[in-house]
């Protein structure tokens, strides 16, 4: 892929089921016996474009369902993130967190163990095979609600983490839909990670409202996916930026699920020039049909960001990353001298 931009790009918020190749998918299906409503990819993909405007993250959610049942062994999950590094890496991607939720690939024997080392073994290979590519993974904890807040799942999921890190784990998360359980009912999973010391990001003010980024905020996050409606709020916006917050906007996501109406209405340009620290991702390239190259072609054309700005929020992606100083340091440079340009 041929690139407009001649500096590091650095990508924290990356759905592993959200972004796969539709003919691997297809693949793994047929041999692993797994039946998908559609006859092929091409089929498949028009029916994903349809439905990735679907105005609601809720319905938005439900495009998962299909490769979640195909991500259910070791090999599939392996040869996926392998891929998507691959991806990553032809979008000029040179650090990249890939999220996805150990708790959802259980379905046929595996457990949230084996499935983190499925896709740290895929990281593995890929890694041994490129050596201008850095990568972590995240571990998702999951609000499925409407009553509960997974309490025994996600529990997991944060006890199992510190074994990880070190080995290509970075973090947690919490994905899934907003507003099914209070955010502050998951408070102690986070005060458990914390414990641990498990580096977390929680996604939040999404498709809800700034209070969610408060709630995140009082349990510790450092980092938040989505967080575009801290906006709403000047005041809790302040305090963000007083604690060094960093956003993880993903700009396409956001205008498909109408949790912003348009690109030129989103508020991360405002935000940055608050001096938020603001980064700009995928979320699910599959799914929303994006890469970091396209989104940054909204963020020039539609969003009010200079080519200057794009420089920065990478800056912002890896000083807010979860890897090593080590990783960051040579990053960081080489956009510091890139920002010296403009």
């Amino acid at each position: 892929m041929k690139t407009e931009f001649d500096f590091p790009k650095v990508e924290l918020h990356c759905h592993l089921d959200g972004s796969f190749r539709p003919e691997t998918l297809f693949e793994l299906a047929e041999q692993n016996h797994v039946e998908l409503p559609w006859s092929d990819p091409v089929s498949y993909m028009k029916w994903v474009r349809i439905h990735a405007n679907s105005g609601s993250v809720n319905e938005y959610l439900k495009m998962f369902d299909d490769p979640i049942r195909v991500m259910q062994k070791p090999e599939a999950l392996e040869r996926l993130t392998f891929e998507l590094i691959e991806d990553l890496r032809e979008d000029h991607v040179c650090y990249a967190e890939i999220r996805f939720a150990p708790q959802l690939h259980t379905a046929e024997g595996m457990t949230q163990r084996d499935a983190i080392e499925a896709v740290l073994c895929g990281r593995k290979k890929a890694l041994e095979k490129y050596s201008d590519i850095s990568i972590g993974i995240l571990a998702c904890m999951m609000c499925v609600g409407p009553e509960t807040a997974n309490w025994d799942k996600n529990m997991e999921t944060v006890k199992i983490a510190p074994d990880y890190l070190g080995k290509g784990l970075v973090g947690i998360d919490l994905a899934g839909a907003e507003g099914f359980v209070p955010l502050k009912n998951f408070a102690p999973l986070f005060e458990e990670a914390s414990r641990l010391g498990v580096p977390f990001t929680c996604h939040a003010g999404d498709s809800q409202g700034p209070d969610t980024v408060r709630d995140a905020m009082d349990f510790g996050a450092v980092r938040i996916g989505h967080g575009h409606h801290v906006y709403n709020s000047p005041a809790l916006a302040r305090k963000a930026i007083e604690k060094g917050i960093t956003i993880e906007v993903c700009p396409t996501s956001n205008i498909q699920c109408l949790t912003q109406p348009s690109y030129e209405q989103h508020p991360a340009k405002n935000l940055l020039m608050m001096g938020l620290p603001v980064t700009i991702n995928t979320d699910n390239r599959t799914l929303a049909g994006v890469t970091l190259e396209s989104e940054y072609q909204h963020c020039l054309k539609e969003m009010g960001f200079t080519e200057k700005d794009l420089v920065l929020m990478n800056l912002n992606a890896i000083n807010a990353a979860f890897c090593s100083e080590a990783e960051k340091e040579p990053v960081r440079k080489a956009l510091e001298q890139a920002l010296t340009q403009y």
